[in-house]
């Protein structure tokens, strides 16, 4: 089976981040000698009798009946959180839905939504899906599917009854605000692909891409947003801001591709595991979309994993500037186990490395240039990162005395022109406009990276260097 690696976070985080997975082996039942690496066969034996133990006396003495495959289930899970916080046992489910996330399309509506007193409610219809052509609005409340209340239904069963095959058809009943009587529409699924990609230009002369995730689609979708922006432009464009603020993780292979887009050699990445056998690494392609432009990478506290690598690869090689806060501290890979008809665990297997070999497990990648979403309230709790994970996997540089790690070379000077690191803020002004996804004009950092790259721009030309990996 091929080995597939996807990157992310999960764990008592704001948002469920998606950690490294590798689509790998199916498992079969070790051997009694592969159980009992730290002590002998009889000491296995003693501790697997312990766990047939305390199974049966939950199944005959527990409060309310259990069925097995809950009890099961559970143990498994607590055996694989308790490594470490993104180890985790999914069930068929859970497999599938992780499955939909990797290809980044479906067989649904259309229509991103959330909770509220009991039922559906649109955040917003996709566009150009068969929600948008039906008229489903922002703020509608889904009542019934198919005439079945949604009331006492999770957000993920609903979900669920909305997805399906392509070309079936679902009945969905709406309460509008406006309307005195409910709304009946009736839409016919095909296959959705959620934008992972949004794109603009900044004032007609600077690139902007936002990717959401990494999935199936996300490098495809970057190659054309950036096509389309300069075919926008022409010879106008000054710059590329490429935001990975809030970005989860995804798949190793496109983060991958992602960074190899704008690189022309050198290391993107590497990985180490338990056995120096199984170490890889991953290098550039010559080719960059963005034809050498100026470039700057916005991430913050919710850029996790595969986010962190496109950034560190960028950073090493003095690509691109990274801007904003320090990154989430993501540097584990995960590896998917499919069990036949069972589900599939998750396993960590490995950490990975920057070109110039810093492990940023825990510890994050920090910006070339620190600058804050809002001016910082004394009392303001701190976002959580890897590092405030319980059980979270220590930093190389952390290790016993006893087994040194090097420390990795320091990063080459940005060697910006003279004058314009000086006129970037740190912070938005006082009494600044709060912070609307509607609006770029109050979103401080992104303006400051614009700024930045069109005083780039603006400088006479230097020679260009970059760093060799």
């Amino acid at each position: 089976m091929s080995r597939r690696r996807r990157l992310g976070t999960f764990g008592a985080v704001t948002a469920a981040f998606v950690a490294g997975a590798v689509i790998g082996p199916v498992i079969a039942l070790p051997t009694i000698q592969a159980w009992a690496q730290d002590g002998g066969r009889a000491e296995t034996y003693r501790l697997l009798n312990l766990f047939g133990d305390v199974f049966e006396r939950i199944r005959a003495e527990y409060v309310e009946p259990v069925t097995d495959r809950d009890v099961i289930e559970n143990a498994i899970n607590g055996m694989l959180q308790g490594l470490d916080p993104h180890s985790s046992y999914m069930n068929p489910r859970s497999f599938r839905d992780m499955q939909v996330q990797t290809r980044g399309e479906f067989g649904g509506l259309g229509i991103e939504v959330t909770q509220e007193g009991g039922y559906v409610k649109v955040i917003s219809p996709i566009d150009d899906t068969p929600a948008a052509r039906a008229g489903v609005r922002p703020g509608d409340l889904i009542t019934h599917l198919n005439g079945q209340s949604t009331q006492g239904l999770t957000l993920q069963e609903a979900v669920e009854q909305m997805r399906g095959e392509r070309g079936t058809a679902i009945r969905l009943t709406i309460r509008r605000e406006g309307e005195s009587r409910p709304v009946e529409l009736s839409l016919t699924r095909d296959v959705i692909r959620p934008q992972v990609a949004r794109f603009r230009l900044e004032g007609n002369d600077i690139a902007y891409v936002r990717l959401s995730s990494f999935n199936e689609q996300t490098e495809g979708a970057l190659r054309r947003a950036m096509t389309s922006m300069r075919n926008q432009a022409g010879t106008n464009l000054k710059g590329v801001i490429l935001d990975l603020r809030n970005n989860p993780g995804g798949l190793l292979d496109q983060a991958v591709q992602v960074a190899d887009d704008f690189l022309d050699q050198g290391e993107i990445v590497s990985t180490r595991a338990r056995r120096p056998e199984d170490a890889q690494r991953w290098n550039a392609r010559p080719g960059d979309i963005a034809q050498g432009l100026p470039m700057v990478v916005l991430v913050n506290a919710g850029s996790a994993s595969a986010s962190e690598i496109v950034a560190g690869a960028l950073q090493d090689h003095r690509r691109a500037i990274v801007m904003g806060v320090k990154s989430f501290g993501k540097g584990s890979v995960q590896t998917v186990m499919p069990i036949p008809g069972q589900g599939a665990i998750r396993l960590t297997t490995a950490r990975y490395y920057t070109p110039s070999g810093r492990s940023i497990q825990a510890t994050g990648i920090e910006p070339d240039i620190e600058v804050l979403a809002a001016r910082v309230e004394a009392n303001a709790p701190a976002r959580d990162r890897e590092a405030d994970l319980r059980r979270a996997l220590r930093n190389d540089g952390e290790r016993a005395a006893a087994t040194p790690q090097p420390a990795p070379p320091p990063l080459p000077p940005l060697n910006l022109p003279a004058g314009v690191l000086e006129r970037v803020v740190r912070a938005p002004a006082e009494g600044a406009a709060a912070f609307d996804p509607t609006k770029p004009e109050t979103d401080h950092q992104l303006q400051q990276a614009a700024q930045l790259l069109r005083a780039i721009a603006a400088a006479p030309a230097q020679p260009q260097r970059r760093a060799q990996r």
